[in-house]
């Protein structure tokens, strides 16, 4: 394995980019330890997350959206962190960065799962929506090949963070605390949920406000034209999706 020198300035690939990557690495830590939180009062197992969402629809709605969010929008924030890893272990860079993406890939697909759930109990009943979850909870899926992933790409990642003096130990600690997060369907919260959502934040969010820091700062006409831009597409991509 070749080892060079680090670079000391944040580097700016062309895919996802610095503000892409910055935003990411603020915004996605942040969104899961809100998620995380807001579910927090109810028990961990899947038939009180049911019963919660009978009894408080939007609470635990919001929970779940804004943790699933967060781990979608983490994916550039990961890949800038390979980056920066891969210029000194492209190795560990690959092999992490890769792993870590696959099982936010796992989260998304368990995410999806928790919605259709929570719709049984709107439509059927928290009985029968307890009752065919119980009797389907162990089904075979392709994204099940994925549980490694979600866990172990964290660990690489911060590995590698710490070897290429990107991390310090202690938020290159915090980093492979996020691989303690429980994995699965309709998961409530425990400490250790808590604890590596925070881990995210302590890691991933120093990290991203380094890079939107570094380089040229664009002028308030570009920045106000691409939050336009930003509004403007996400409110079509929101009307065109709830048009099936």
């Amino acid at each position: 394995m070749t080892v060079t020198n680090p670079s000391t300035a944040v580097p700016n690939p062309a895919l996802p980019g610095r503000w892409v990557s910055g935003a990411s690495l603020v915004v996605g830590p942040l969104l899961v330890l809100v998620g995380v939180l807001l579910r927090l009062r109810f028990d961990f197992f899947f038939p009180a997350q049911l019963s919660a969402y009978e009894h408080h629809p939007d609470l635990v709605a919001a929970s779940y959206s804004f943790a699933v969010a967060g781990w979608v929008l983490l994916w550039p924030g990961v890949a800038f962190l390979a980056v920066r890893i891969g210029e000194s272990f492209r190795e560990l860079a690959v092999w992490g960065g890769v792993l870590t993406v696959l099982g936010l890939f796992a989260r998304t697909f368990h995410a999806g799962v928790d919605h259709l759930a929570f719709q049984l109990v709107a439509v059927q009943g928290p009985a029968s929506a307890t009752r065919t979850v119980s009797e389907t909870y162990g089904a075979f899926h392709i994204f099940s090949t994925l549980n490694a992933a979600i866990m172990g790409g964290w660990v690489l990642l911060a590995i590698g963070a710490y070897r290429s003096r990107v991390f310090g130990r202690l938020r290159a600690a915090a980093l492979a605390l996020a691989s303690a997060m429980p994995l699965g369907v309709l998961k409530g919260t425990t400490p250790w949920s808590v604890a590596a959502a925070a881990g995210l934040c302590i890691a991933l969010v120093p990290l991203g406000m380094a890079a939107l820091r570094d380089g040229p700062t664009p002028r308030a006409v570009t920045v106000a034209g691409r939050l336009l831009l930003v509004g403007a597409v996400g409110t079509a991509m929101y009307f065109f999706g709830q048009a099936g």
